[in-house]
């Protein structure tokens, strides 16, 4: 395999702390947390092993409904092995997948067998040198933590593994998070919480995400990723990189630009349209002038 900085930089840390031991006992703790669920901000307390659906929609046992090697991710992870899993916490209209990930029954459940299937395909990935990282994503992943932390359990020792969320977790997640990563990628959607109400149906928005930043941001390596959205330079953006400047200065920021307005986001009318080319001149303009640390 062809190694690269990124896993020369881990790879040392990664066998001496037994990532697998650690996934799979964090994996079997989230489990227990099913039985009343505060694995999202919603807190909504329901017994998902008995049937019990919250906000996500999501039962017991999370499911993959896309896997395979991308390169759109930011350049010292890519490319990535992305496993992507179906269902999400929030219910944003502009949501590039749409229906996989406002329903969690799209895709299949990663079982014994088809964890095998997936995990030989990584693993000949990894021998060509054609993946740098794995990525868990979704959808949200957080929603399916037990099965998440199970999947992670079973990827090579010597492959960092990225967790890519939308941040509105919380601390009992947080604490099943807790060591697991190489990297987390959080989206910050909204630089205000009527934009998140409106467009992602979600309260406490920017309250939420900025206290799981700093968590974050103390733990582990973080990038923060913000989409350039029409229309929200200034109510989204512009306070987005300002907190960043403020609150977390020196973290890779990567600016986001190829909105498409697709699945529901005819809902706004700001967003029935692509970013300008101006748009993310400007967007730019505000970060530099913030001194944020914007990465490719």
């Amino acid at each position: 395999m062809v190694e690269t900085p990124l896993l020369n930089a881990t790879q040392n840390f990664k066998l001496a702390r037994n990532r697998s031991a650690l996934a799979a006992g964090r994996a079997a703790e989230a489990r227990t947390h099913l039985k009343a669920c505060y694995l999202c901000a919603h807190r909504c307390g329901v017994n998902r092993l008995e049937g019990h659906q919250g906000p996500c929609h999501a039962g017991p046992i999370g499911r993959v409904f896309h896997s395979q090697i991308e390169v759109g991710d930011e350049a010292t992870l890519a490319p990535v092995f992305a496993l992507a899993f179906s269902g999400c916490d929030l219910r944003c209209d502009f949501c590039n997948t749409g229906r996989e990930s406002w329903d969690a029954t799209a895709g299949e459940s990663p079982d014994l067998r088809s964890s095998g299937a997936l995990m030989g395909r990584l693993q000949r990935a990894a021998a060509a040198g054609t993946v740098r990282s794995v990525m868990i994503l979704g959808g949200e992943p957080t929603i399916h933590l037990p099965s998440a932390l199970e999947l992670v359990a079973c990827i090579p020792e010597n492959l960092p593994v990225v967790w890519k969320t939308n941040g509105h977790g919380t601390a009992e997640s947080n604490a099943l998070l807790d060591g697991v990563f190489d990297t987390w990628v959080v989206d910050l959607k909204f630089g205000n919480n009527d934009c998140a109400q409106r467009i992602a149906r979600v309260a406490d928005y920017t309250q939420t995400l900025h206290s799981n930043l700093r968590w974050a941001a103390s733990r582990t390596r973080l990038i923060i990723r913000h989409l350039l959205m029409p229309g929200h330079l200034e109510c989204c953006w512009h306070p987005v990189a300002t907190w960043i400047a403020a609150n977390l200065p020196g973290i890779e920021v990567s600016l986001r630009s190829g909105f498409w307005p697709g699945w529901f986001s005819s809902r706004h009318p700001e967003l029935r349209r692509t970013g300008s080319i101006g748009e993310e001149r400007d967007a730019r303009q505000i970060g530099i002038n913030l001194g944020l640390h914007l990465i490719p």
